[in-house]
């Protein structure tokens, strides 16, 4: 099918390899766009690579639901690397560097996203700094927009049940158009031809302007967030133009003349179309970004909620204790409007009752500890110990199915006589450069003069020590890759020194090196290349002996009989306490209560439920107390992950398969291949091959580690999505505990011996 309007060479042009992945009817799309002037051949060209990379991204990113990426987060004045990793399973953002999990962030914590130059970007978060990043790469950060771009299109759903997730993604273009950008340079002002798309919470920018030079340079895409909510569009004096603000950027666009659109009347139709579907959708998102900041302040931390819980659970035991009559009549009668403060309110406290100094609201007490129950008016009643139950169906693949808490022996008069209800109740608690004309950007060049200072490399030897692959040899350091890779050319610069036809010593030192970095082919590549054939070593190193320790902590964790025995004296204490406390017998606990032992203290303040225990073992089984002997590896808190580490070895995959790729892009053909070059691919060939083995033995222990630790998981009934680094914690903080309750009991057993 021919399409009219277009000449021999166009159509020779649209037969490449990118038009050939497209459907028949995106092609046209295109074809018909060039007819009408609208684009330029290179740009009809660069218009097919977008869409060939938006149907890829669309069943990649679509799929998943764990993507990792290594980006550059910038702290204390300097770039860290770091993996940043978006999780649609648990819809959390995780900030991990070498297998710890720093930062993670629930998504409906991001506000927006904001698009910098070259491979920088910005999550704007509600009520906590920004984070600003560098990916690794264009395409990267290409896809990491993307995911946030789901991320927030997901938080506009007005009901966290529907299922917003794959709509957001799956949102069809609701307006496109070819549109003007204008671009300011050190010496002028320009008008560059962008695609724009405006989808329900973005406006996305393809840049289709560019010359035929500047086509093996990466495509420029620019994504303009709408969730923001500091969003706002304008109108401006100039005919057919229109601005876009956003908090870090203005940008003005203007409508192009074309065969279709001659006339002042269709320009003016078209702008106030863009006008009035860019205003629209601005405010469905910030109706939606105030829905969400009001959802943020009502949310309370499960922390202060349960330190309250805690607090008003023992000042209701002591007070049904002394006054079990009023107690029950305060129940038969119809509740108060008062007891359900309106928000903002502060509802009125108790006579008997001590206010708890929280800035959470107290929640109702549990209707339990007030219905009537068999306990005999003389027994003595205990404390509650508030622990987390293992749900049923976890029960009987785990230890709790065969544990019978009834064949451990427990003193029961010492703990009614240390956890009983006293007569008087007791709350203790703290009180509180040159005039010479410089081609690049004025700022870019301003800071990479500043680099140049102290790389002492002469503009013509660069491309030489691109071959050599490590520093020791003569190569460049790893701060000179990562600097040359941040001031990588844009298309728009690259294009200007593809045009300049004077003398290279002429120019300024900075434009020598710019126009040296444009006659190196895959330049970007070689960069990335060399830095990650020098990390992975390094990574691989750090993260093996950090992958092993988590496999014997999980051995040790499986096979140990004592820590289960322990874990059986505490189901007995805490049954036998809830018991006399009108609660229910529970069949197993979360490992989470191991820390919530120390928290409930007896009639003497210094002695908690953890000395209780420590007495309980050391009276009728003392092998126990050397239990944690059998568990060496949790001497420490846990730092790495094992979330973390998997997303660790994950990335390291992709950056072996991007160095494969690399290598195969830069490698010569054997008959124009200098000795040099020669060399340096038969170097990295052995490398690569090195490398692969490594990561393959790395890959089957990470994998060996997910295992083991799933079975750890079933053995204890804790659900699957816990990380390592918490429950690990809980054991570890309990061994530290428990040795020094220990300690502290011995001392009390030698004063008053």
């Amino acid at each position: 099918m021919r399409a009219a309007g277009v000449q021999p060479t166009q159509r020779s042009l649209l037969h490449e390899e990118s038009m050939g992945k497209l459907s028949q009817e995106k092609i046209l799309k295109i074809m018909n766009m060039v007819k009408n002037k609208e684009v330029s051949i290179e740009g009809a060209l660069h218009l097919a690579q977008k869409e060939v990379y938006s149907d890829k991204d669309s069943q990649d990113l679509l799929t998943g639901s764990l993507f990792n990426y290594s980006i550059y987060k910038y702290k204390h004045y300097r770039w860290q690397k770091r993996i940043l990793q978006i999780d649609f399973n648990t819809k959390t953002i995780f900030n991990i560097e070498k297998g710890i999990i720093k930062k993670q962030f629930p998504f409906s914590q991001v506000k927006s996203c904001e698009d910098s130059e070259r491979r920088r970007f910005s999550i704007v978060f509600h009520g906590r700094q920004d984070y600003e990043l560098e990916a690794v790469s264009l395409d990267d950060k290409r896809k990491i927009m993307y995911l946030l771009s789901r991320v927030m299109q997901s938080n506009s759903c007005r009901r966290l049940e529907e299922p917003c997730l794959g709509r957001a993604a799956e949102c069809d273009v609701v307006h496109e158009g070819v549109l003007d950008l204008q671009q300011d340079s050190f010496m002028s002002t320009e008008w560059v031809k962008y695609l724009v798309q405006l989808r329900e919470g973005e406006l996305t920018l393809y840049c289709i302007g560019l010359g035929a030079e500047s086509r093996n340079a990466c495509s420029t895409m620019n994504t303009i967030h709408l969730s923001g909510g500091n969003m706002s569009i304008s109108k401006e004096n100039e005919s057919g133009t229109f601005s876009v603000q956003t908090k870090e950027h203005k940008y003005l666009f203007r409508i192009p003349f074309t065969v279709q659109n001659y006339r002042t009347e269709d320009v003016s139709k078209l702008q106030n179309e863009w006008v009035s579907l860019i205003e629209r959708y601005c405010q469905l998102c910030k109706g939606g970004s105030l829905s969400q900041e009001e959802s943020q302040e009502d949310t309370s931390s499960e922390a202060d909620y349960e330190n309250v819980t805690v607090a008003l659970d023992e000042q209701q035991e002591e007070a049904l204790h002394f006054n079990t009559s009023a107690a029950t009549i305060g129940l038969n009668k119809p509740s108060s409007p008062q007891t359900k403060p309106v928000k903002g309110d502060i509802a009125p406290a108790s006579a008997s009752t001590p206010v708890s100094i929280s800035r959470t609201e107290v929640p109702p007490a549990p209707p339990a500890f007030f219905q009537p129950c068999s306990l005999s008016p003389l027994a003595k009643r205990t404390k509650a110990f508030h622990w987390d139950v293992v749900p049923c169906d976890k029960i009987q693949k785990s230890i709790w199915g065969s544990c019978d808490s009834g064949k451990k022996k427990i003193d029961a008069s010492r703990l009614c006589e240390q956890f009983q209800i006293q007569d008087v109740a007791v709350f203790s608690g703290n009180e509180p450069s040159g005039n010479q004309h410089i081609m690049l950007d004025r700022k870019v060049a301003h800071n990479f003069s500043i680099f140049l200072k102290s790389f002492r490399i002469k503009p013509s030897e660069l491309k030489e020590k691109l071959y050599i692959i490590h520093e020791e040899s003569g190569g460049l350091t790893d701060e000179q890759i990562t600097t040359l890779r941040r001031y990588m050319l844009t298309p728009k610069d690259a294009e200007k020194y593809q045009l300049f036809r004077g003398c290279p010593s002429e120019l300024h030192i900075v434009d020598q090196f710019m126009l040296e970095m444009c006659k190196i082919p895959h330049l970007g590549q070689r960069l990335d290349l060399l830095l990650a054939i020098r990390e992975l070593p390094v990574s691989m190193g750090d993260l093996e002996p950090l992958i092993n320790q988590k496999i014997q902590a999980s051995k040790q964790l499986h096979s140990s009989q004592k820590f289960v025995a322990v874990l059986e004296y505490i189901l007995a204490i805490g049954n036998h306490l809830n018991e006399n406390a009108g609660k229910e017998k529970a069949k197993g606990f979360r490992l989470s209560s191991l820390t919530k032992l120390s928290l409930l203290r007896g009639k003497e303040r210094t002695f908690t439920l953890l000395h209780a225990l420590v007495e309980q073992i050391s009276l009728h089984e003392p092998d126990l107390v050397k239990f944690s002997q059998e568990l060496t590896e949790f001497e420490a808190v846990p730092d790495a992950s094992m979330k973390g580490l998997s997303a660790e070895v994950d990335v390291l995959k992709k950056e072996l398969e991007n160095v494969t790729q690399c290598r195969r892009l830069i490698k010569p053909r054997t008959a124009k291949a200098t000795p040099q070059e020669s060399q340096f691919c038969r170097e990295l060939k052995d490398l690569i091959q090195k490398y692969e083995g490594d990561l393959s033995q790395l890959s089957k222990r990470c994998e060996e580690m997910k295992k083991l630790y799933s079975s750890v998981l079933v053995k204890f009934g804790e659900p699957q999505d816990l990380d390592s680094q918490e429950l690990f914690g809980w054991i570890s903080v309990f061994i530290s505990e428990f040795r020094k309750a220990c300690a502290e009991v011995m001392q009390y057993r030698q004063r008053y011996s």
